[in-house]
Order: structure tokens, then sequence, then C-alpha cells
């Protein structure tokens, strides 16, 4: 595709488009800009300028002052300055040096010889920074009036702050939404009354969708609506709200809970800047690895084991001190077998441990959090132990993780196997079809054997990438069995909390979308239309054929989700985390407690403990990006392959329509890069 064309066909909807395509436009820019400087057209440079423009904005850097210097020197026809300007921008933005060289924010260079790092900070000293982030305003003021408000923020900056950021201000709901998708760098929302519903900017698919939320007028443009919609998408997000009217009230409306504080529109604007770094500081406490640190720098005697504790069977051996050397002294000097100085226990968590593993549950969507130092294997065995009694029957996947079967054997259960459809062609094996789960639960009713149907156990996703749609699963399997417990072994698919885009295929956040419509008085009234129209006994071939709906009044919503923390986050190998949101968990609290007491070691490995607090603190604070930037790889990787006339003679990466066959896939979706995919008839597709 030529520049111009992906000039033209710019448009701030494009969600899949992430910090890649970014990088590549401020390329293309730098690349016209040369053009233009040995004396071609300058027509490239104004349409590349042009088309990054409309997504730029959305962001703190270079943000309104350099975009602005960008355009007048455009408009100057000074290609020198322009090709200059846009090199140090783009540079600035590769090498991420904006986020702590002020000079990156003026117009000029400064000429200070400052080179951008270029290797890690660990590897070449440390130096004190000072993490940055981006916090989006939305507001009702005019566009001329932005930059004075940029400034006035910026001017609440003190040396004192733990953290630094830059404003990012819109003027309307749809911006505010696609300012949201498209900036992984925000950490925060400041929403004020008075804004606008629509874009200025060209955005088709964003008009579908908020059709769809029936989002039609300037009247639905409220901040409640709006800090909602964001909730939705971004849930690590702390959200702030101004408003001049009855704050008292809005404070007490139950929907209003999505809001970290509302403030009064003439409070100190101090205030708020500190209640924004007071949230950040709450995601970026880790309080295990925080005291870990603490017990590190301790004068401890140690009087019993561990020998490495502290490194001095290390760093007194004439031959074992490589291994000192290697790794450093804090990892020796982290050891200890004690659970006391702030360590706290992981068998019985009341300290450090307890509040991190509080903080996992909150990241994902969670009740409660277990951390877990043997692996997931270990998980699935604690869950289904914990869960299943003697001749109880669980509903498993025959092609599931050898774990669930050894859980199985330690309860003394009774499997249930269920098939998932092959793919004998490419030596794989798919999902588990949902009309084969109700017909094995259909089964146990007609046998009179329902009532011994304890769980349902899936995996998701499986090793080939296949994922459920786990709330209509779980949603047809209610309706049979309304107290089912559900086990959804996500090794795999840890990372997909922190997408819109698949969090709603994940366990828990199906959970959370199911309690919701429990809530909402349409609910009921589906379920009792759904009734009518099945009469008093339909029979199993009806049932199998219908999308049943549960009684949300009957509901005992029961999920439990296991994650390999070190497969898809920065946690150590064997860390893994196990989920619950379970109604009825206090009946099999003491259960829990024996599955954990018969797992879990006497020895934890502390730094294992510590990476599983530290990845919960990096995916609440930057995962949202880092998964964007992995489905998008994801997806240029698969156009690359298979569009290279060389390597798809040998390779192929199968698309949605080869992975799921026509009779499972009844959405009719084929692939994410087909022609006219997008994010509207995407997300359609995944419910």
């Amino acid at each position: 595709m030529s520049k111009d064309s992906k000039a033209a066909q710019k448009r701030i909807d494009q969600f899949f488009s992430g910090p890649g395509a970014r990088a590549d436009d401020w390329r293309d820019l730098v690349e016209s800009a040369k053009v233009w400087a040995r004396g071609g057209h300058r027509a490239g440079y104004d349409a590349a300028l042009a088309g990054l423009s409309v997504t730029e904005e959305f962001h703190g850097y270079p943000g309104l002052q350099l975009m602005a210097a960008l355009r007048e020197a455009a408009s100057s026809g000074d290609a020198a300055a322009s090709l200059s300007l846009a090199t140090r921008i783009t540079q600035a933005l590769a090498t991420r040096s904006f986020r702590q060289h002020a000079g990156d924010w003026n117009e000029r260079d400064d000429g200070n010889g400052d080179a951008p790092e270029l290797v890690p900070p660990t590897f070449a000293g440390h130096k004190g920074r000072r993490p940055y982030f981006e916090t989006l305003i939305v507001t009702g003021v005019s566009s001329s009036q932005w930059p004075a408000l940029a400034a006035e923020w910026r001017k609440l900056r003190r040396p004192e702050d733990g953290f630094i950021y830059e404003p990012v201000i819109v003027g309307s709901l749809e911006d505010a939404f696609c300012a949201t998708m498209l900036n992984p760098n925000l950490g925060a929302v400041v929403i004020n009354e008075g804004f606008g519903l629509r874009s200025r900017h060209d955005a088709p698919v964003l008009r579908s969708m908020t059709a769809m939320a029936n989002l039609k007028d300037e009247s639905d443009a409220s901040a409640l609506r709006l800090a909602q919609i964001i909730k939705r998408i971004r849930p690590e997000l702390d959200l702030y709200m101004i408003s001049n009217r009855d704050v008292e009230e809005l404070a007490g409306n139950p929907e209003a809970n999505v809001v970290r504080r509302i403030f009064y529109s003439v409070e100190e604007l101090l205030e708020l800047h500190l209640s924004i770094l007071e949230g950040i500081q709450d995601r970026y406490d880790t309080p295990f690895f925080d005291n870990l640190k603490k017990y590190a720098q301790r004068p401890i005697g140690t009087f019993h084991a561990l020998p490495i504790a502290r490194g001095k069977s290390i760093f007194k051996s004439d031959w074992i001190r490589d291994m000192g050397e290697f790794y450093g002294p804090n990892l020796f000097l982290a050891e200890s077998s004690a659970t006391t100085g702030g360590l706290d226990s992981m068998l019985e968590p009341t300290g450090n441990i307890k509040k991190a593993q509080e903080k996992a549950a909150r990241a994902l969507g969670a009740d409660r959090v277990f951390f877990v130092t043997n692996g997931t294997s270990t998980s699935n065995k604690m869950a289904v132990q914990a869960l299943l009694a003697p001749g109880d029957i669980a509903i498993v996947d025959r092609n599931c993780h050898k774990s669930h079967h050894y859980g199985m054997v330690l309860a003394g259960a009774q499997p249930l196997y269920v098939e998932a459809f092959p793919m004998t062609e490419y030596s794989m094996y798919g999902a588990v079809p949902l009309a084969t789960i109700k017909q094995a639960l259909l089964g146990a009713k007609a046998d009179g054997r329902l009532d011994r149907v304890k769980m349902l156990d899936l995996t998701n996703c499986t090793f080939d990438g296949h994922i459920y749609n786990t709330r209509r699963v779980m949603e047809e399997c209610l309706a049979i069995k309304p107290d089912l417990i559900f086990l959804w072994d996500e090794a795999w698919f840890g990372f997909a909390r922190f997408s819109p885009f698949l969090r709603r295929r994940t366990g828990l956040g199906a959970a959370n979308e199911i309690e919701s419509w429990m809530h909402d008085p349409k609910s009921v009234a589906a379920y009792e239309k759904q009734q009518a129209e099945l009469g008093k006994n339909p029979s199993d071939e009806v049932l199998l054929k219908t999308r049943l709906i549960p009684d949300p009044r009957q509901i005992r919503l029961r999920v439990y989700q296991t994650n390999s923390t070190h497969k898809s986050m920065s946690a150590i190998r064997q860390g893994s985390m196990l989920s619950v949101k379970d109604v009825e968990f206090h009946t099999v609290e003491q259960q829990f407690k024996e599955a954990v007491f018969t797992h879990a070691s006497t020895s934890p490995n502390q730094q294992l403990i510590a990476s599983l607090d530290i990845s919960r603190r990096q995916m609440e604070l930057e995962g949202y990006g880092l998964v964007a930037n992995a489905i998008e790889i994801a997806l240029a990787i698969r156009q690359a392959v298979n569009n290279n006339p060389l390597i798809s003679k040998y390779f192929r990466i199968l698309g949605a329509d080869a992975m799921v066959p026509a009779q499972y896939r009844q959405s009719g979706f084929t692939d994410f890069l087909a022609d006219g995919v997008n994010w509207a008839n995407t997300l359609k597709s995944l419910d």
C-alpha cells in the first residue's frame, strides 16, 4: 500500500493499529521529509503529516506544541527544519527517551549532547528516574484553550512527586473512547462535564459501535456514561469526575462505583493531581516485593538454614563464587527460610502476601487470588481437590492437561470425558463443542445423576490457540444446572484479561459480564420469555438447538480460573495464580486451605513470590499496551508470512475459518485479516 493511500485511509477507529503502526507512520514521515529535503515533492510529506496528525492528538508526546511546530515548519516551506524535528521526535518515540529527557519536548535541539539510552538501565548503572504515564482530560472547553489548560496541569508537577505525567486533552465522548483504545500510556482519566458526543474526525466503525450502545445524540454524552464505557474497556484505569452539580447525590449512585473519586468543580486542582498520583502509587506498590527489598538490606545474622542466605556460602567459596558473580548479591541477601521480617507465609498469609494477593484479585477481576509457586499443574490439582468429593462427577475435556486427571484421582471424583472436535489434517484437536457439553448434562439429568455433576473443567485457550465463548458456555450450562462449578484452565491465556478484545473470552471476564446481566431487570424477562416459548417439557433435541437463557434468580455463580503467570507475564518459572469468583466459596474455604497445605511447599522460593507480585504491577500499569502490541505483531506476521511468495510455499498461518469448522462457527467470521473485517464485526463475532 502506498503512503498516500495509507494517509487517505487513516481513521481514528482503526483499533488494531497499535504502537507498531504508529512507529511506522513516524518513520514514513521522516522518509517523506528526506525526499522533500533532497529537492523532491513535498506533497508526500504533507499527506503523511496530515494522516499522522489524526491520531497523534490522543498521545501526550509529541503533544500539541511539537505537532504545531511540525505544521508550522511545513507551511513555511522549511524542509530542513521539518526533517530535523520529525527525526528527533521519531527517535524519541523509538527510544522512549521523552519519558526522562526534557530536551525532547523542545521545538529546537538544545545541543546538550544527551544520547538516548539504548542499553537497559540495569546494565549501565542505576539512575534515579520517575516512571512516566499520561492522563486523559475530557473537557467541554474550546480546543483553542487546550494549550493553556495543559500548561496549568504541568505547573502542578513537584520534585517530590514519585511519578510524572503529561495531560492528553479531548473534547468529545468519541475522542475519549479512541484515546482510551489507542494510547497504552494512559494511567488515569479525568472527566469534566459539558463535552460533546461526536468526534470531528472520520470514524465509521466507531459510529456503528456507538449506535449499538444507543449513543445517538448529544444528551447521551454524560460524564457517568463515559466513565462506565472506559471502565469496561480499560478496567485498570483510575477514573475521576469533576462536577458542578450535587456531588453527594452522584457519589451515592451505585453506577458511579466505577469512579475512584468525584470532585466538586471549585476544588483545588492540586487535590486532583495528588489523587492521580496516589492512584498510580496504589497500583505501583508491591507489598511482598517491597518488603523483600527492605529485608535484604537489614543486618541479619543467620543461625539456621539456608546456607546460601546472605550469600555467605557463595562469596566465601573459592569454588562456587562464580555463581554469586553471575547472579549478584541481592539474590542471596533476599534468601531466607524465615516468615518474619515482613515476609509472611504462603500457607497462612496474613501480611504482605495477603495484600499482594488482594491486589492481584483486583487486577484480574476476581474475588480472591492464590499465589502458587509449583506451576499451574499444582493450581489445577488444588482446585479440583478442594471442589470435588468422592463420587462427584466432573465433565472434563479428554485432552486436558494431566494435572486435571491427577486432581480427579486425588479427589476420588469421577471424570465424564467429552471429546474436542478433531483437526486431523493438522494433527491438532480443537475445543469441545457446546452441544457435546450440553448433551453430557442432559444425559446426566435423564439418568438421574445431574445432582452428582459438580464441575465443568475445560482448557481455555488450548495449546493450539482455541478459545471458548466462555459466557455462552456458562450461561447455557447454568440453564441446565444453576449451581455448576466452572474451572477454566487458562495457563496460556493470562494476558487476555488486559485486552478488551480478549477479556470477554476469559472465565473471569465472562463471569463478571454474567454477574452484571443477573442484576439487570431485563434478564428475568428474557428468561421467562424463553420459557414460555419452550413450553413445559421441551425435548433434548430442542434444548440442544436453542441458545438457552438461565434463570438469573437461581444462578449460583461459581467460577475458578488458573493462569501460568510465568508463561505470559513477568513471573519466574513455575509462578502461577488461582483466581476465584464463587458465591459459595465460604462453603469450600476449609477444603481450599487443606488443598494449599497438601500441595504448597513449606519452603517457597521468595524470588518467585516477588515475581508474582511484580507481574501484577506490570500488567496493571502497562499490560494493555503490551498485549495490544503482541496482537498487532501477531497479525503483521500472519500477513507477512501468508503473502510472501516464497515463505508461503512452505508455511501457512491458519485463519479462524481453518481453525474452527463451519458448523462450530455460527458467526461466519473467517479471519482477522479478511477484507472488510474491523473492530465492530470482530466484537460481534465474539459474542
